[in-house]
């Protein structure tokens, strides 16, 4: 049979639970143990909180609170994409056969141009006792020389 007894409290009754050995504590370490975990909730929420402060950027401040070393790497970007528009970046190469009897695509032109389609086109034409090479100017993707298709389909293939 349980034992159980009651605390006079004003206009409260609380029952006491029984604990072993028959001893009754009223519930005081359950208490103890649920403000333990109150506290150290609480704990764990105001060093979240102000871990969450330092760690945020300012607001404000905004890319006048950045180190002085990446404005110095923002600037050399910079730099370097006016540096790579005249650059001879844009490559093609259309492979052909020059005469009908020759096989195994011999001939070639290759067009190296920049963003703003300046450079030239270079072609070798095998044939079967001797090759003949030619460079042609490009200004503005267009050359002031007659252009072979294979030139043309070069330069087409070398615009971004």
């Amino acid at each position: 049979m349980r034992r159980v007894t009651f605390v006079m409290v004003p206009r409260c009754r609380v029952p006491l639970r029984p604990v072993s050995g028959g001893q009754t504590y009223g519930g005081r370490v359950e208490i103890a143990a649920l403000a333990v975990a109150v506290a150290a909730l609480l704990v764990a929420l105001l060093v979240a909180v102000v871990s969450l402060r330092r760690s945020a950027p300012r607001t404000g401040e905004g890319v006048d609170a950045l180190p002085e070393d990446v404005h110095g790497l923002r600037q050399e970007v910079a730099a370097l994409r006016v540096e790579a528009k005249d650059a001879l970046r844009h490559l093609a190469v259309v492979r052909y056969d020059a005469f009908g009897d020759m096989g195994g695509h011999l001939s070639w032109s290759l067009a190296v141009l920049d963003d703003g389609g300046n450079g030239g086109v270079l072609t070798s034409i095998h044939g079967r006792s001797e090759a003949r090479s030619y460079a042609k100017s490009v200004t503005g993707w267009t050359c002031d020389q007659q252009l072979s298709p294979e030139e043309i389909e070069a330069i087409d293939q070398a615009r971004p």
